[in-house]
């Protein structure tokens, strides 16, 4: 292989002209017909190098077209494994390489027709030649050149082709594949990730969803339990969550709390059961209770496991990144005329990204300078912190002068008030601190991006924390007996009202702005897209997922369709109203801050408020899977002595329960052992990076 690419190098052929070649690899075939001994006996060493020739000394004095005819007369006395790897392994243009398949197939052509002769095959044979031509008529056209007739006793070739050409068709089968590649390509990396972290959301979303489905809903939805009729659709429902959704799968006080399988749920109280309880009986909710952290633990697992690949990728040190980005980027199998102008864009994009963040290393201040930008910068770090002091007593003063009047319609716009001056304080915010950005006039935009999210991160986690602790304590304008239900239903607004706040920032913020500039000021600039706000939001209304999966087991689904909308609806607004970057940035390390925003802060609050409600807040005792119980968590322990009675033979799973789950040093020790792995992990990357910087140095030198 070293000599392969050794003798491919410009180093080895430059000088030699196409004549030369096409005699010499004419010569080689020639060769090769005599003895013709297989590809896989050979060596390494002992398959042909250029080095090995002269290829300045050509003792023909054919011409050019004069060689390649005898080159192809040559290739086609050839097997089509050795006939394909000498196309391989010669040193010519792409270009070249498809004149001498097209030439060999071409002559291929007549040749099989004057030579082939269907003489009779016995039926294995006939089936044997039939299943061939199908995977050649597969594999005829390849992505990147036309192919060469295959053989008809050519079958481990054409069926590759086709597992090829299957693989492509999966790769192109994937969701918004094109649409992703054309916003990279026009906007750049940082602007692409937005749309990847949406389409990651989506696959975490999918699995929640679908182990609650699988479940719980889908049992739940087939043995209803009795309960009064709901009052009529009215359509205002989708805004507020009440009414007709009251009494229905989305919340957590349509559940009931029947084991399904059991023969004695059904007889009355106090009578005896002359049936045998069943060996497995399904308990409806501790199978909630398990689907909901099940679903917890798979978010878990495919999130740490996206921090870890991110921040691998992002370790890699950008030295050197430009000459490679210059000479090695280039796909020489794509030809199309809209994949090659989405590449030409892609590069460019990603060559202005790196010499933006060389030009912005490359600009030191003097001291007077750095004093007055720290100056500015301490001053709208306070001005930032006291606008979220004020939104805070803002939400605060709603929740303690809300009250519910008697009217239907009034308590339904009661309820939205709180909703919407929260996605109200989100909305604008946002823009004040754009103000203090401008203010500041940082250089670098990544550092721009660090402060508005640093920002933003603590206004909305301080407004969550304050809803979560009025959610907690029972301070809810509630309607029904069911808490959990109408902490369901203030999620469910909050989701509602953040996506009709994000349309209408879509319209106003892009497409009125746009219209604005173009059509009044007569200018040919275009509002910008606001990375760090957008996919802050994501993460904002991932949290008011997670937060509300457990009093709201459809959630999930209604974050799904939220997305899916939000991702035409932000593509096309992209597309028509705004343009690139005027500073351009690299989104390699900043995607790796916001998955770590969206792992620690988002998820891990959302898993601390969840397992706080299951260990330690009573549940409602009139409605619910868990009505009657102290906590949630008590539910586990009568499941395992209903189960100890059913079934003696499984006892150990109730002794490893009581050791092993509940033990709080079995707990102690496993999270030891997990934070000793990321540490170590983490100093292995750090050696690594280090290594890396003492390989640049050296050849450097």
């Amino acid at each position: 292989a070293s000599l392969q690419i050794l003798a491919a190098m410009p180093s080895r052929t430059i000088g030699h002209n196409l004549g030369a070649i096409i005699s010499q690899y004419c010569n080689r075939t020639t060769r090769l017909r005599r003895r013709r001994p297989p590809l896989q006996q050979l060596s390494r060493t002992a398959r042909p190098s250029l080095r090995q020739y002269d290829l300045e000394t050509d003792p023909t004095t054919a011409t050019l077209e004069e060689r390649r005819r005898q080159l192809v007369k040559e290739l086609l006395s050839l097997p089509p494994s050795q006939r394909s790897h000498m196309l391989l392994t010669m040193p010519l243009s792409l270009e070249e390489k498809r004149n001498l398949r097209r030439q060999v197939s071409r002559q291929r052509g007549p040749l099989r027709q004057h030579t082939h002769h269907w003489a009779p095959f016995s039926p294995c044979g006939l089936s044997k030649i039939c299943i061939v031509l199908v995977c050649t008529e597969a594999v005829r056209a390849p992505v990147w050149a036309p192919a060469p007739l295959l053989s008809p006793f050519s079958s481990p070739q054409g069926c590759r082709g086709l597992w090829y050409r299957l693989l492509f068709l999966l790769r192109t089968a994937q969701p918004w594949h094109y649409a992703l590649k054309q916003i990279g390509g026009r906007f750049g990396s940082s602007v692409l990730f937005y749309f990847l972290f949406l389409k990651t959301l989506l696959m975490l979303n999918f699995f929640s969803f679908f182990i609650l489905l699988a479940f719980v809903v889908v049992l739940q939805a087939v043995y209803p339990p009795a309960s009064v009729s709901p009052p009529p659709f009215t359509g205002l429902e989708l805004l507020t969550g009440a009414g007709y959704f009251t009494d229905s799968l989305l919340y957590y006080g349509y559940y009931s709390n029947v084991t399904l399988n059991d023969p004695c749920s059904s007889s009355p109280k106090g009578s005896v059961c002359p049936l045998t309880a069943p060996p497995l009986p399904y308990n409806l909710p501790l199978a909630y209770l398990f689907s909901v952290v099940v679903s917890f633990l798979v978010t878990c697992i495919l999130l740490m496991y996206s921090v870890s690949r991110s921040f691998r990728e992002s370790v890699r040190s950008s030295a050197g990144y430009l000459a490679i980005k210059v000479f090695c980027t280039w796909d020489f199998k794509v030809i199309q005329k809209r994949s090659v102008k989405l590449q030409c864009e892609n590069i460019c994009t990603q060559l202005k990204e790196l010499l933006v963040e060389r030009r912005s290393r490359s600009h030191p201040q003097s001291r007077c300078q750095c004093l007055g930008h720290y100056l500015v910068v301490l001053l709208a770090w306070v001005l930032a912190l006291g606008s979220v002091l004020g939104c805070v007593v803002a939400v605060h003063y709603s929740l303690e002068h809300m009250h519910m009047d008697s009217g239907r319609w009034q308590q339904e716009a009661i309820v939205l008030v709180l909703p919407l001056v929260v996605s109200l304080i989100n909305a604008l915010m946002p823009y004040f601190f754009n103000l203090l950005a401008m203010w500041e006039k940082q250089e670098s935009p990544v550092t721009q991006v660090y402060v508005a999210i640093i920002r933003n991160l603590i206004l909305k986690m301080m407004v969550l924390m304050l809803l979560c602790h009025q959610w907690l304590n029972r301070r809810v304008i509630c309607s029904t007996e069911c808490w959990e239900t109408c902490v369901g239903q203030d999620l469910y607004r909050f989701m509602v009202m953040d996506f009709i706040f994000t349309l209408l920032d879509t319209l106003f913020g892009e497409l009125i702005w746009r219209l604005i500039l173009e059509k009044r000021l007569k200018t040919k600039r275009r509002p910008e897209f606001d990375v760090a706000r957008n996919v802050l939001e994501l993460i904002y209304g991932q949290t008011l997922t997670w937060l509300g999966i457990l009093f709201a087991p459809l959630l999930p689904a209604v974050q799904m369709l939220k997305l899916l909308l939000l991702f035409y609806v932000k593509k096309t607004s992209l597309m028509r109203n705004c343009q690139s970057p005027s500073k351009p940035w690299q989104a390699s390390r900043m995607s790796t801050i916001f998955i770590v925003l969206l792992c620690f802060p988002s998820f891990l609050c959302a898993a601390a408020i969840l397992s706080y409600t299951i260990w330690s807040v009573q549940p409602s005792e009139t409605c619910g899977p868990f009505r009657g119980l102290e906590t949630i968590y008590e539910s586990g322990k009568r499941w395992l002595l209903v189960l100890e009675k059913s079934n003696p033979n499984i006892t150990w799973f109730a002794w490893v329960y009581q050791h092993l789950l509940e033990n709080t040093n079995i707990l102690f020790f496993m999270s030891v052992v997990v934070i000793a792995v990321i540490y170590f992990n983490f100093e292995v990357v750090r050696g690594r990076q280090r290594v890396i910087c003492l390989l640049q140095e050296k050849i450097g030198n």
